[in-house]
């Protein structure tokens, strides 16, 4: 078996096939929960502390060139090293609403299985054969 007939066979499998979708569907919903981090809830937590762009809290941790704007992006672009807490919490944010969506998506899931009722399956009935020889035996016994 040739490499490109095994990786036809992997591929179209619905394992890789179904990752895939889900990592797909992971980029666009990570893409969700981003806006709803930097849209919705950040100016709401910027507006109670009193900072509205977290992205640009930083502490330089080097000697500035003369001219560098001092943004997180200008002073990465000039090479300056930066302790970014700001763009950390935004992420910690983003990862604790991504996790806890994921949890509740997870909670529910369980929940539907739960409810799903169990049919035991009857017992199967005893081949007619059978009955007669119980029957022989039986009478045999008197």
């Amino acid at each position: 078996m040739g490499m490109v007939q095994e990786f036809k066979e992997f591929a179209v499998k619905g394992n890789a096939v179904d990752l895939a979708v889900g990592v797909i569907i992971g980029g666009a919903f990570g893409k969700i929960v981003d806006s709803v981090v930097a849209d919705l809830f950040m100016p709401i937590v910027g507006a109670v502390i009193g900072k509205v762009d977290f992205s640009n809290l930083f502490v330089v941790m080097g000697s500035v060139p003369a001219g560098t704007e001092n943004t997180l992006a200008g002073l990465k672009k000039a090479g300056v090293p930066v302790f970014a807490y700001g763009n950390f919490i935004t992420i910690a944010v983003n990862f604790a609403i991504l996790a806890f969506i994921v949890f509740m998506m997870v909670k529910q899931l369980n929940r539907l299985k739960k409810e799903e009722p169990v049919v035991e399956a009857a017992p199967a009935a005893t081949p007619e054969d059978v009955m007669l020889l119980r029957e022989i035996r039986d009478s045999l016994k008197k």
